[in-house]
C-alpha cells in the first residue's frame, strides 16, 4: 500500500518572518500546531511575544526574534548565533501603490528594500547556516500573483516579486545539490491588516473580487495550506515552482 504524504511538521525548526500579523502570523501558528518549534520575527516586539505566549500556553513550541530584516548585517549575526532552521518562510513585505508618475525613490528604497533586498539577503543568512550544518530543508518565498502578472499602480510591487520568482529559480537550482528545496506561494488579494484600509474603497473591491474566478477575496487561512505544503515532507520533490493561490486571476 503507497504510504500517505507526510504533513506534520514535529523535529522542524521554522522561521517566520513579518510574524506580527496576517499570513505570517497564521502559517506560524499553523506551524506550531503541526509540532514544529517556530520562531516569530517581526519588527514590533509585543505581537510576537504575545502570540508566542499563547502558543506556549496551548502546549506548543514557540520563540520570538525582534528584528527590522532590512539591517543585513544584524539579521545574519541573529542566525548565525542559532542552530540552523529547516523551514525559513521569507514573508516580510510592504506595497505602495500608486501610479508610476508619483513613485519617488523613497517608495522605491523601501518597496524594493524589504521585497527583494531583504528577502535575498535573509536567504542567504538562513541558507548558509542550513548549509554549514548540513540540513536539509525548505525556504519558502512569500511571492504574489502579481509576480506572474501586471497592474495598474503597482509597479514597484509587481517588479519586486517578479524578481523574487527569478531569484527563487535560480536558488533552487543553486541549493539542490544541498537537498534545500526552494519554492514561491503567490497569492491573490488577502485580506489583512495591511489591505485593509485598500477594500474600504468599494469600488476597488468589487474591481478585485471581479477579478477572482472563484468571486471572493482571499483570507489568511487559504495560505497556511500551502505553507504547510512546502514545509512538509509532502513536498519533498518539489523546488524551484511557484504556488498560485489566485482564485483563477491569472487563469486567462
Amino acid at each position: 500500500m503507497t504510504k500517505a504524504p507526510e504533513f506534520r511538521l514535529d523535529g522542524k525548526r521554522a522561521l517566520v518572518t513579518g510574524a506580527g500579523r496576517g499570513i505570517g502570523l497564521a502559517i506560524a501558528q499553523a506551524y506550531a500546531a503541526l509540532g514544529a518549534e517556530v520562531t516569530l520575527c517581526a519588527r514590533t516586539a509585543s505581537e510576537i511575544e504575545d502570540v508566542a505566549e499563547e502558543l506556549r500556553s496551548a502546549g506548543l513550541k514557540a520563540d520570538t526574534l525582534q528584528m527590522d530584516v532590512t539591517d543585513v548585517a544584524e539579521f545574519e549575526a541573529a542566525i548565525a548565533a542559532r542552530p540552523a532552521f529547516h523551514v525559513f518562510v521569507n514573508n516580510a513585505g510592504t506595497n505602495r501603490p500608486k501610479p508610476l508618475s508619483e513613485v519617488t525613490e523613497d517608495d522605491y528604497d523601501a518597496v524594493m528594500g524589504l521585497n527583494l533586498k531583504a528577502a535575498i539577503f535573509c536567504a542567504r543568512a538562513v541558507t548558509r547556516r542550513m548549509i554549514a550544518e548540513r540540513v536539509q530543508g525548505s525556504v519558502i518565498n512569500m511571492s504574489s500573483q502579481m509576480g506572474h502578472v501586471g497592474a495598474a499602480n503597482r509597479t514597484l510591487y509587481c517588479a519586486s516579486k517578479w524578481a523574487l520568482e527569478g531569484f527563487t529559480k535560480a536558488l533552487a537550482v543553486e541549493l539542490g545539490a544541498h537537498r534545500i528545496r526552494v519554492n514561491t506561494i503567490c497569492p491573490t488579494f488577502i485580506e489583512t491588516p495591511m489591505t485593509q484600509p485598500f477594500f474600504e474603497d468599494k469600488a476597488f473591491r468589487d474591481m478585485v473580487v471581479s477579478k477572482i474566478k472563484l468571486g471572493r477575496l482571499g483570507r489568511v487561512e487559504d495560505v497556511t495550506g500551502a505553507a504547510v505544503l512546502l514545509a512538509s515532507e509532502a513536498s519533498s520533490l518539489m523546488t524551484g515552482s511557484a504556488l498560485m493561490l489566485d482564485g483563477g486571476w491569472t487563469a486567462d
